[in-house]
């Protein structure tokens, strides 16, 4: 039984066997899940088992057409606009939703700030509850079961999301069984044992996705996926998020991508089941031949003159102003002789007689609003009748309009100089400040003429226009955009022209005198076609409803025909809604004149709803059933078909319901399984006369279609466009196609030109039209249409969220797939859960409906998408600003998990064997020597009189500070009462009083511990860590400045720590003059020097022990590398507190007796020259700074230089410039700054790096003798399996990394896999293992972990030389042999650092460094400042800073989510939009990435906007 609610016993017994039974056969899988569900809801329903609260599932009723238009019959027009409007559509979607009601929102819901966006009230935040707390738990369970039993197609979220691919109805009982519900269990269900429990456990829904009572607060304990219990709301939505991603993937297509070294794209393995076609070969359909009528005219223009002649009062064309009345007629006498002048005025009037402007043949921009189809009128027949080549084209409104630039290509290509235009359209061109038009963008530059009736000139009385008989030659260029947003103009001949004219005019039998209302723009396809030429030929009334006037009065047209008695009328399903919206008011327009209501766009599948709503509505005003002819039309074929009005009282034609999952892969199947997956298509009629038309593969080479199979129309016949003006290389492969059969065999020499239409051809030869290629998207080999998904987004209910008209979908390319994405405009009154609610009802509908994932649904304020002319949304414009980050949605759901269906698979790791040694040893200086002790008395160097220059703060000499020293010693022997080895924390700003205290602890014989001062305006962040350092360390006092004493003590400190607690505080501003008894002198070279404590980039605070002996070997090791004699100066630009820093400010420089100038790099805030001023005027020559250092120069001073150079800073005295830090060197940083400091003199080998860690704190520095550093690029996909494979420059997946400098002498460095722990060989990928004397002799903690001390300090190979002990650093690197000699003639090795392994992330089985994903992130948008990931649970978290506006922060979440799953073949689960400066930094640069996985997870990040990408 599948629910616990229903009680088993409580049922009769023959319900129960036939229940049992039942299970039997789903478990052996002779029934499908769907036809189990159904029988059992029926079982459950007979009257035997009345208690059961089910609902009864409808049975779905015969889908034949005559049902569903009888179905649809008694439906209201309805209050819904636009034109998707399907009724039927519309209960089958919420049919699938229905299911969905008992779970309202199980996905976790986007965390928006309260100031950037419209909030929901604080509920939204914890997942909404199923239950009021009263319920007991098994009336929970059960309506949870019953919801899970009842959803067929849609069942809880994580069904969708990981339900099987297949079609319903291939889905067999695996695929559609559920995975289990308990959390615990990750195992698939057994479906082949038929116990009754199994089910039951199937079918619970998690507990977590049912969401907690509301009762419960918002940071209620809640178990993560480790069980670890997690406070907070964030990580409550991570929670739900996991749950939605738990289950087992649908088993997708084939997982491809299987990873050699190449990673080559496999294709997908077809599913044996996908419907494939059965039918013949399709034969060419003709059309009727082409009837010959005596007085047909020999070219368009011989009409013209002759109606001019013969029927000068006979109305052309009447034009209505906004409000629906008419404005003015134009009669065929004023259109002959308003034509006549303006072709006498172009070729005679433009320039002089021996050189005009304009020559026949010639092309002419047409700009006139649809408000004025006359002065368009008069213009188009005045080309015609001068021979110059008219381009109608829209009136640019902006400079920046949507697709300008395109109309920019078009107007090039087609050699375009000149403009025709009214007076009123030029005055309300955008002009520059004098006056002139401006420059539209893309556009080439243009001479605009009036053609307005007083401004042309009557031709003299000899004067008569040439009108040849139609040739080939051009007529008139149509403009066309295609599925890339270019736009292209297909040229039509004079013969084409006139031919179309004649088809049209014999298929709509058109007669002489009558009247037409045409709705559509008079400027292109049909509009002009029926409107402008045809309407022309057969001296037709054309009263022309501009959409101007439509938007204002919806009803305008219906009363036009009403009023005129017209017989034909020209409009698209929107005029028809519009009209049916509005009708309400008109109660007396009378329909019956018309014998023919053309419906341009009747090819879209979704028009049938229109017209039969129309059609309901109107038929009580006289309009006939069979006047109604839908037409297909393309821009390079103009009119493929347009059915002929029917008999009085004859059948009307059927209609064709099609299966959606057989369309996606491109067969017609009549749709019987599943109704809510149909697509009732009308047909448009047949062919036109004098055509031929067969249907061929949309891709590939044109090779027939089967009979039974969709396919692109293409159509040979006289009255087509001829080519893509001016573009030779486009117009082989649409207008000159020659199918091919089966055998790829020619069927014949006639060329045929692709319509761009997808369709078949039905019974009695009637074209049917699916869909368009410009609308079709094709995911993982199955074609969408993209007007059926918006179809279906708007039959979901409400849709009181989104504007119906204003939604755009399209695909975008990411990781080797298309990937749908749909774009909507938001209502403003729609509150955030209800568009919330929408989109998560619009992702089910689409994934039950079409069985393709969504990649991102995105809502827009209203207003915001760039509109084509006529209004509809510019869709290229749309996807151009959704992939450059213009987009700027309200609202986004990403949905990449479910999509995504191509990843490669999960790396399984292999055992590892130990591979072959890989040593190297730094130039071993006078060998013994460095491994003894001396340099014992380190501060008394007084015979040497050196300067030591602080920045023009204070200098000292070594005398001063010796003396300086032995006062703070005597002060601490008397104030302190401590004893030998006692620690002392120095609480000092950067500078010499620091150095004094440091030597001043040493003669006393205590151990100094530097520590960072707080922040006075942020003591809240900086003290915590002061007081922790203090509490380790154990300190037996403090040593600080008396502002820093004032601080410690301050009120403002007290809110953070407890002051009371502080050690004894001495300071050491005022010291009387005094000198010990005695120095203190240290028995062994291996007692401490002094603690160095640093916080590491993974956010843990270590303390590691220095020796006397390993001060005095690392500053000896240093003087050597870089030459750093008793002349020299040095400048630092470090924080003097730990690491490198300290070693160089306080013991290097009076180790080696040279001048050091220190620049803290706290002042670079307040003054950002100072650094490479101080550099410039004291001339230095070696200098050592950090990355923060680096990029504040680079970012702040970069667009500079000229003011610097002005100022007389020169840099071409520095030798070397060296980074100092605990990381993979940044390359772009370090380039960047080279070359922003070059025009400054700045050498472009002095900057380079230094690489240290907490075991050993130098490693490598770029000294003066070696080699320059060498740079390597490394494939990223061998990184990530933990192997290095060298590749060019260039290559794509390349990382370019650069040598961290050479390796100092004393120093032995190995690289050693660090499982194994076996040496590797040369360009392997290990840890690096350090042996030196100068290395830290360990950790120092208050538990004394010796283990670990052991395992990092004093650990051993597990083969090759045993007996050394090496320090782990805990880096991976490799070391690779270079063709450069170093100081001794020997070949260079270069060490190469990666990264921190405590850092990288462990997904999918690879190892990624997070720096890489980071580099990608920050390369995805111009407003990302800076950027950190981090993993909890199994997902992914990327948080971007935002250094834009609020508006652009939801751009990034699919920017982001993009460039991580094409770079790094990720999905990213969640997206933290922040502001500037939240990432937390430390004085080295390093991202402190842990501390913000705290922040994150603890709900103190304050985000802009936080995505769970589904």
């Amino acid at each position: 039984m599948a629910d616990r609610g229903v009680d088993l016993s409580a049922l009769p017994k023959e319900v129960r066997d036939q229940l049992a039974e039942l299970d039997l056969e789903l478990s052996e899988g002779d029934i499908t899940q769907k036809g189990y569900e159904k029988k059992r809801a029926k079982l459950l329903q007979s009257p035997g088992h009345s208690a059961d609260p089910s609902p009864s599932p409808e049975a779905p009723g015969p889908s034949t057409s005559s049902a569903s238009r009888h179905h649809r019959a008694h439906r209201s027009g309805g209050a819904r606009d636009e034109r998707y409007r399907s009724d039927i559509h519309t209960e089958a979607v919420q049919a699938a939703l229905a299911k969905h009601k008992e779970e309202k929102m199980a996905l976790p819901m986007p965390t928006k700030r309260r100031s950037a966006f419209v909030q929901s009230p604080i509920d939204t935040c914890t997942p909404p509850d199923t239950s009021s707390a009263s319920e007991d738990e098994g009336s929970l369970r059960r309506k949870a079961a019953l919801s899970a039993v009842l959803a067929q197609s849609l069942q809880s979220p994580e069904y969708w999301i990981n339900r099987s691919v297949q079609s319903s109805s291939t889905s067999s009982s695996a695929s559609s069984t559920l995975s289990h519900g308990e959390p615990k269990t990750h195992v698939p269900p057994d479906v082949t044992s038929s116990t009754p429990q199994e089910r039951g456990s199937r079918v619970d829904l998690p507990p977590a996705v049912r969401g907690m009572s509301r009762g419960q607060s918002r940071s209620s304990m809640l178990d993560t996926a480790d069980g670890v219990p997690v406070n907070s709301r964030v990580s409550t939505k991570i929670q739900q998020l996991l749950n939605t991603l738990k289950r087992p993937k649908r088993p997708p297509l084939s997982e491809f991508f299987l990873d050699d070294s190449e990673e080559i794209v496999e294709v997908p393995q077809p599913d044996p089941n996908t419907p494939k076609p059965e039918g013949r070969q399709i034969i060419p359909v003709k059309g009727e031949p082409l009837g010959v009528v005596s007085n047909w005219p020999p070219a368009l223009q011989a009409a013209l003159a002759r109606w001019g002649a013969t029927q000068a009062k006979s109305p052309a064309l009447t034009a209505l102003d906004i409000t629906g009345k008419p404005l003015y007629t134009l009669t065929y006498g004023k259109l002959w002789s308003r034509s006549l002048k303006l072709a006498y005025t172009l070729l005679n009037k433009l320039g002089t007689k021996t050189e005009p402007v304009l020559q026949p043949g010639d092309r002419v921009a047409l700009v006139y609003p649809n408000s004025d189809p006359g002065m368009f009128w008069v213009a188009f027949y005045g080309c015609l009748l001068a021979e110059v080549i008219p381009v109608p084209i829209e009136v640019p409104l902006s400079r920046q309009d949507a697709g300008s630039q395109q109309i920019g290509f078009l107007l090039g290509s087609c050699g375009v100089s000149l403009a025709l235009t009214s007076e009123v359209c030029l005055k309300g061109l955008p002009k520059t400040p004098n006056g002139e038009i401006i420059q539209f963008k893309g556009w080439p530059r243009m001479k605009w003429v009036v053609t307005d009736t007083k401004y042309l000139t009557k031709p003299s009385k000899d004067w008569q226009p040439h009108i040849p008989t139609a040739n080939t030659d051009t007529a008139y260029i149509e403009y066309k955009a295609s599925k890339e947003g270019t736009v292209m103009g297909v040229a039509v001949s004079k013969i084409s022209m006139l031919t179309h004219c004649q088809a049209l005019t014999q298929a709509c039998n058109y007669c002489e005198g009558e009247t037409l209302v045409n709705v559509l723009d008079c400027k292109k396809d049909m509009g002009m076609w029926h409107g402008v030429l045809t309407s022309v030929m057969n001296r037709i009334h054309t009263i022309t409803v501009p959409y101007a006037v439509m938007k204002a009065c919806p009803m305008s047209w219906v009363q036009r025909v009403h009023i005129h008695k017209a017989r034909v009328a020209l409009v698209k399903c929107r005029d028809l809604h519009w009209a049916m919206m509005a009708h309400k008011d008109q109660k007396d327009t009378n329909l019956s004149s018309i014998r023919m209501l053309i419906v341009a766009d009747g090819a879209n599948p979704w028009s049938v709803s229109s017209c039969d709503a129309f059609l309901n509505v109107f038929q009580s005003h006289g309009l006939k059933p069979e006047v109604i002819c839908p037409c297909a039309t393309s821009p390079e074929a103009l009119t493929v078909a347009i059915r002929r009005p029917g008999a009085r009282g004859a059948p009307l034609p059927a209609r064709a319901i099609l299966s959606m999952g057989g369309l996606s892969h491109g067969v017609i199947r009549v749709n019987t399984e599943d109704k809510n997956s149909a697509l009732t298509v009308q047909d448009v009629g047949h062919i036109m006369p004098g055509a031929l038309m067969c249907i061929v593969k949309p891709d590939g080479p044109p090779q027939l279609c089967k009979t039974d199979e969709i396919g692109e129309i293409v159509i040979n016949s006289r009255a087509g466009g001829t080519m893509y003006y001016g573009l030779p290389g486009v117009t082989k492969n649409t207008f000159e196609v020659i199918p091919v059969n089966q055998a790829g065999a020619p069927i014949g020499e006639i060329p045929f030109t692709r319509t761009g239409l997808l369709g078949f051809v039905g019974p009695g030869s009637l074209v049917f039209v699916v869909g368009k290629n410009e609308g079709l998207l094709m995911v993982s080999g199955r074609r969408h249409n993209a007007d059926d998904l918006v179809a279906t987004a708007l039959a979901v209910e409400p849709v009181k969220t989104v504007y119906r008209g204003r939604i755009a979908v399209f695909s975008v390319t990411v990781f080797y797939d298309e990937r749908i994405v749909i774009v909507a405009e938001q209502r403003p009154d729609a509150s955030e859960e209800d568009s919330f609610q929408w989109m998560s009802r619009v992702l089910q509908a689409i994934d039950s409906i079409h069985q393709v994932g969504l990649y991102c649904l995105a809502l827009v304020p209203a207003n915001t998408l760039p509109k084509t002319p006529l209004g509809g949304i510019h869709i290229c414009e749309t996807k151009q600003n959704f992939l450059e980050g213009n987009l700027h949605p309200c609202n986004i759901l990403m949905c990449p998990h479910t999509c995504v269906t191509n990843l490669p698979k999960p790396r399984q790791k292999q055992p590892v064997d130990v591979g072959p040694a890989s040593m190297l040893v730094g130039n071993l200086v006078a060998g013994k020597r460095i491994a003894q002790a001396t340099g014992r008395e380190l501060g008394v160097v007084e015979d040497q009189d050196l300067i030591r220059k602080g920045v023009a703060v204070c200098t000292a000499t070594c005398a001063q500070l010796h003396k300086r020293a032995e006062k703070i010693t005597a002060t601490l022997m008397e104030r302190g009462g401590l004893n030998t080895g006692d620690n002392v924390v120095l609480l000092y700003p950067p500078g010499i009083d620091l150095i004094a205290a440091f030597y001043g602890c040493l003669y006393a014989g205590v151990i100094p511990v530097t520590v960072r001062p707080p922040h006075p305006q942020n003591l809240a962040a900086t003290l915590p860590t002061v007081r922790m350092i203090i509490d380790v360390s154990k300190a037996a006092c403090i040593l600080t400045t008396q502002p820093l004493m004032r601080i410690l003590r301050s009120r403002e400190a007290a809110a953070s720590v407890n002051v009371k607690t502080w050690p004894t505080i001495i300071d050491t501003d005022d010291l009387p003059r005094k000198r010990p008894p005695h120095i203190y002198k240290p028995p062994t070279a291996e007692m401490l020097a002094y603690l160095d404590f640093s916080v590491s980039t993974t956010g843990m605070l270590t303390g590691v022990k220095m020796s006397h002996a390993a001060v005095s070997t690392l500053c000896r090791s240093i003087k050597l590398q870089c030459e750093l004699y008793s002349s020299r100066q040095i400048a630092i630009c470090l924080d003097p507190y730990c690491g490198l820093g300290f070693v160089l400010w306080c013991l290097s420089s009076v180790y080696s007796g040279h001048q050091s100038i220190l620049i803290p790099p706290l002042e670079l805030e307040c003054s950002l020259p100072l650094w490479l001023s101080t550099l410039s005027q004291y001339k230095i020559r070696d200098t050592f700074c950090s990355y923060s250092v680096m990029e504040l120069c680079t970012k702040g001073l970069g667009t500079q230089t000229e003011i610097l150079k002005a100022r007389g800073v020169n840099l071409s005295c520095v030798r070397s410039c060296v980074v100092i830090a605990e990381e993979r060197p940044r390359l772009a940083l370090t380039m960047s700054f080279s070359k922003l400091f070059k025009d400054l003199g700045l050498s472009s080998r002095a900057v380079s790096t230094a690489f240290g860690s907490r075991v050993n704190l130098a490693i490598c520095l770029q000294g003066t003798a070696g080699p320059d550093p060498s740079t390597v690029y490394v494939d990223m996909k061998s990184l990530r399996h933990d192997r290095v494979r060298l590749v060019e420059r260039g290559a794509p997946q390349s990382l370019p990394l650069m040598e961290s400098g050479t390796i100092l002498p004393g120093v032995r460095v190995i690289i050693v896999n660090p499982e194994t722990r076996g040496p590797l060989g040369d360009s392997h990928l290990g840890e690096i293992w350090v042996n030196s004397p100068h290395s830290a002799s360990g950790y120092y903690t208050i538990y004394g972990e010796e283990s670990l001390q052991a395992d990092h300090f004093n650990t051993r190979l597990s083969f090759g030389e045993p007996h050394t002990l090496w320090a782990r650093t805990g880096y991976l690197g490799f070391i690779k042999r270079t063709e450069l000699l170093d100081a001794s003639g020997d070949r260079h090795d270069a060490l190469f650092v990666v990264g921190s392994l405590d850092e990288t992330l462990e997904l999918r089985g690879l190892r990624y460094h997070p720096i890489d994903i980071e580099t990608s992130v920050s390369r995805a948008h111009r407003s990302i400042a800076e950027s950190a990931v981090f993993t909890w649970t199994n997902l992914l978290v990327v948080v971007a800073e935002l250094s834009g506006s609020e508006q652009e922060a939801l751009d990034l979440v699919p920017l982001v989510t993009n460039v991580v799953l094409e770079e790094h073949h990720l999905i990213v689960g969640v997206v933290v939009i922040v502001d500037p400066g939240v990432i937390p930094i430390n004085s080295r640069g390093e991202k402190q990435r842990m501390h913000l996985r705290d922040s994150f997870l603890a709900d103190q990040l304050d985000p802009i906007y936080v995505a769970y990408n589904m």
